[in-house]
């Protein structure tokens, strides 16, 4: 089934074109790193998906319906859940309140096994459950939004370069994170300007350069379009 399909899409800000006839198809279960440099439209494309910005032209469907004039709860119902680039968490709640943020819609005998669940998928961070998210670090931030995410089980995780600015060892936790969407049926796009980790996570591949898909593959080949998009730049 297909969970995302974006028809000769364009958007932008203003006079600002960020996607310029993006074609794509997003299958049930898929996991695809949506890769490119600085300013090509990945940001921008995730946040079409989420109805955060709107087409000036085109079609986006999710789950089969086209999404124009639906609110971003409505898709969040249905659900899409997007993870922006940075923490993600409302500093002055706790970790449990943040958790139980992304549980607010799920019955309540669920939302605490739910609860349960990521606060012990958290390792040691979740018995620090009260803790106040402001006076974690930036990784421990970033992994208790990743956790959240992922215990709201949704159809579609949009997640937005997860571990930008981090140390190596926050991002590895935060990709160790990410791997458990494998073993679920979540669909899964993930923002990177490089491979690196996302290349062990992702089968498939799509690299945008000024707004349109340069490369739409296995993982395996994106790496020399992405060398040959990065030579092609002025210097």
């Amino acid at each position: 089934m297909s969970v995302l399909e974006l028809t000769d899409v364009h958007a932008g800000y203003g006079p600002y074109k960020a996607l310029t006839g993006v074609t794509l198809s997003v299958q049930s279960g898929d996991a695809v790193a949506l890769l490119g440099s600085n300013g090509v439209g990945k940001s921008t494309l995730v946040r079409v998906a989420s109805g955060l910005v709107p087409t000036s032209q085109g079609q986006v469907c999710v789950l089969g319906r086209d999404i124009r004039g639906e609110s971003v709860h409505a898709l969040a119902r249905r659900g899409v859940v997007h993870l922006p680039e940075g923490v993600g968490l409302f500093g002055d709640l706790s970790i449990e309140e943040n958790l139980l943020l992304r549980l607010r819609r799920v019955p309540a005998p669920t939302r605490r096994r739910r609860l349960a669940e990521a606060l012990e998928a958290l390792g040691p961070l979740g018995s620090r459950r009260r803790t106040k998210a402001r006076l974690l670090s930036g990784g421990q931030q970033r992994l208790v939004a990743v956790t959240g995410a992922l215990a709201a089980q949704p159809t579609l995780l949009l997640a937005d370069e997860p571990a930008l600015g981090l140390s190596p060892a926050a991002a590895d936790e935060v990709y160790a994170a990410l791997e458990r969407v494998r073993s679920t049926d979540t669909t899964l796009i993930i923002v990177e300007t490089r491979l690196g980790r996302v290349e062990n996570l992702c089968d498939r591949a799509v690299v945008l350069s000024s707004g349109r898909v340069a490369y739409d593959g296995p993982t395996s080949g994106a790496q020399d379009v992405l060398t040959g998009l990065i030579q092609r730049q002025p210097e």
